[in-house]
């Protein structure tokens, strides 16, 4: 009997579309195939497969089954769930399930084999070439290396037919992970979390536990310890890693690489589209079996996914904000139970939901309360700028600058922590007053002097800063306001001229690469003080940085975003923590204007508890997560009046349920982007609603106009 298949195609489309499976093609779930769509061909996914029955309308047959590895059915699965959690088209998350398979393939690569004949001239050089080239077939280079001659041998023997010249596939090579080689030496504490993760494992079944370790404790070790355990119980495991920055993942591979002797799969917006081709296929065929990377990877083709580690699993850049909008940390807990596999959320600061799933019993919660080895946490103080301000034009504090000089003394490390790009955050005219903005979008324009450009950091605009101000023609009148990195850095250099300066941001580690030679430069002495945003602030190890101070303590409470207070605690906690990892002891000194917040004064007193049950109680009498669940829904179109009439429109179709508060339409704060009007409604429910169907009924009410953009947002992180 013929069939129908389901096909999901990497498209905004609702649903799958059926197809005829052609006779003999033999479909099974997951298979991907070629799909006629109007004249095109697409790439698509089966998701379903049945029977046809007399009376179904004539459907077009599929073209062909694609010859690369099926979506396991715990791929399919998790797809098409993340699409109805996050209310969005299924073919969104298919197209980010799919990246790797369709990047293009490497290129074929040239290796050499023995043809048979017998060269006109045997030389000692030449049996050598022969001798090597019987081991195995390797690439022309190659094999002159492997036999210890020249290039121009290999050459006179292939120019002789006595070696024939192959195009061949290439095809990645990673070699299995041993989990019984000896991993680093752990404390009592480090091996009693350990065991606890082993004993989760060794039980089987979907688990979730939180790694609560204080910063330099040691949580690495422990999960891969518990990498360990998952890849030892079956040859076909495993395991994934997620962190939330490209610049940390470079050390993290060379730690896994350490401690089980096989280099793992690296993905990331920085890897190749061949080289991400390579990683995708090994994972679906289980040549791969760990993957250290960004928050993508968790769409990967896992077959036997037994391990998901989230590391510094509170932080918010595992949220995508654009495309396909989702959680990772959120996400990467439904995977697990969809794969029946074991979830390990670490952090130094755990977000507040999961703590308070860990305080519920949901999770397991294991703590370390200690630095590992001698190492100390370092003293933490505030510098109330209000009694010791900086200098006119400066942005160090005397007491910053003392402490920097007595650390450079003593030829140690100091850490200045801005988590603000650039030279100047705003750039405005002293003649008439214009701030310069990007076109048609409400974002100020960062001064970046190393580049004599001014760039928008939310639409990716530049510009050369111009002579003359754009608005009022006045010359040498436009000024920059406010520090950022590169500025600081300027300020450090001017201060300590002998001292050897570096910025880390995303402007200077512009790939993994370059973000691991500034890392090795700092980790070896060759940099005495850094400044760096947050992509320096997690995760590093550098053994003689004593000192981080931190410019703009209050920065982060900035603003009416209700994780500000939540965020800036753990984002401090993380810089600070940098300082005194081994055996030099360490403080930080931290700049604000506002000493006496609830912030400031947790993190002077190093007293999280404090901090986290004042914050839970906020949240919990406001309604707000992890007590409450927020989506936030942001539409926009060129046409004011056109925009306002739908958000009307959509405000009247919300629908009516009891635990749930619709609030909007208001202007976003950034109101205009790419010359779009925006505007927003946020819905909080409680805890006990189904969000999602809920934010899926009231978008089934609405049909936009051709010119109006939806976006739906569970849970959200931004509110701009």
């Amino acid at each position: 009997m013929s069939r129908i298949a389901s096909v999901l195609l990497p498209m905004p489309l609702p649903e799958a579309f059926d197809y005829a499976e052609p006779e003999g093609m033999g479909l099974e779930l997951g298979d991907q195939v070629a799909a006629p769509l109007g004249p095109r061909l697409l790439r698509g996914v089966v998701v379903g497969l049945r029977d046809a029955v007399g009376g179904n309308r004539p459907l077009k047959l599929l073209e062909s089954r694609l010859e690369e590895p099926p979506l396991p059915p715990g791929t399919v699965e998790f797809v098409q769930w993340a699409a109805r959690y996050a209310v969005d088209w299924p073919g969104q998350p298919l197209a980010i399930a799919l990246r790797g398979a369709r990047a293009p393939k490497p290129k074929p690569v040239r290796i050499v084999e023995l043809t048979g004949v017998h060269p006109a001239r045997p030389t000692p050089a030449r049996t050598k070439v022969l001798e090597a080239a019987a081991a195995g077939a390797l690439s022309p280079p190659d094999l002159a290396r492997a036999a210890g001659v020249g290039a121009g041998v290999v050459k006179g023997l292939i120019d002789e037919s006595v070696l024939a010249v192959r195009l061949v596939e290439a095809v990645a090579r990673f070699d299995p992970p041993d989990p019984v080689r000896a991993g680093a030496a752990l404390n009592l504490s480090q091996a009693a979390a350990a065991n606890e993760l082993k004993a989760m494992l060794g039980g089987g079944g979907f688990n979730v536990a939180l790694l609560d370790g204080v910063t330099g404790s040691g949580k690495t070790e422990v999960y891969l310890e518990a990498a360990a355990a998952a890849l030892a119980a079956r040859e076909t495991a495993q395991v994934l890693i997620l962190l939330p920055e490209i610049a940390l993942t470079q050390a993290v591979i060379a730690r896994v690489a350490e401690r089980f002797g096989a280099e793992p799969g690296e993905w990331h917006s920085d890897v190749t589209p061949p080289a991400r081709r390579r990683v995708w296929e090994a994972v679906a065929t289980g040549r791969c079996r760990i993957v250290v990377g960004a928050r993508s990877a968790l769409f990967l083709p896992f077959g036997d996914l037994k391990l998901i580690v989230v590391d510094e699993e509170h932080d918010a850049s595992f949220k995508q904000e654009e495309g396909f909008i989702y959680q990772a940390r959120d996400l990467a807990v439904a995977r697990g139970k969809i794969e029946n596999a074991a979830v390990v959320l670490a952090s130094a600061t755990p977000s507040l939901e999961s703590l308070r799933n860990a305080e519920q019993g949901r999770y397991r919660w294991l703590r370390l309360s200690a630095r590992h080895g001698e190492a100390r946490l370092p003293d933490i103080s505030l510098i109330d700028l209000r009694e010791t301000p900086p200098d006119h034009g400066r942005w160090l504090s005397p007491p910053l600058v003392k402490a920097m000089g007595e650390t450079f003394a003593r030829g140690e490390q100091t850490l200045l922590f801005l988590n603000r790009r650039g030279y100047a955050p705003l750039v405005l005219c002293k003649a008439c007053g214009e701030r310069m903005t990007a076109p048609d979008t409400d974002s100020w324009l960062v001064e970046h002097r190393y580049s004599g450009r001014l760039v928008c950091h939310l639409t990716g605009f530049s510009m050369p800063k111009p002579k003359a101000c754009p608005h009022c023609g006045a010359h040498d009148a436009l000024v920059s306001i406010g520090p950022g990195v590169e500025r600081v850095e300027e300020e450090a250099r001017s201060l300590f001229p002998q001292a050897r300066v570096a910025v880390f941001s995303s402007d200077t580690a512009f790939d993994a690469r370059e973000g691991r030679r500034l890392i090795e430069a700092m980790a070896d002495g060759q940099i005495d003080i850094l400044v760096a945003t947050q992509a320096a602030a997690k995760g590093h190890n550098f053994p003689d940085l004593t000192l981080v101070g931190v410019v703009d303590a209050d920065l982060g409470l900035r603003g009416g975003d209700l994780r500000a207070a939540e965020r800036t605690y753990q984002l401090l906690a993380q810089a600070t923590g940098r300082a005194g990892r081994k055996d030099k002891p360490g403080r930080a000194l931290l700049q604000t204007w506002a000493p006496e917040h609830a912030v400031m004064q947790a993190l002077a007193a190093q007293d999280r508890d404090a901090f986290v049950e004042a914050e839970m109680a906020e949240r919990e009498l406001a309604g707000l997560p992890p007590f409450g669940r927020l989506a936030a829904v942001v539409i926009s179109g060129i046409d004011p009046a056109q925009l306002e009439a739908f958000a009307q429109a959509m405000a009247q179709a919300a629908p009516n349920s009891a635990g749930v508060e619709v609030y909007g339409p208001a202007d976003a704060p950034l109101s205009l982007v790419r010359g779009r009007r925006r505007k927003r409604f946020l819905v909080r429910a409680d805890r006990a609603v189904d969000l999602s169907a809920y934010m899926a009924t009231w978008r089934a009410r609405v049909k936009p106009p051709a010119a109006i953009r939806v976006a739906i947002d569970i849970d959200p992180y931004s509110f701009l």
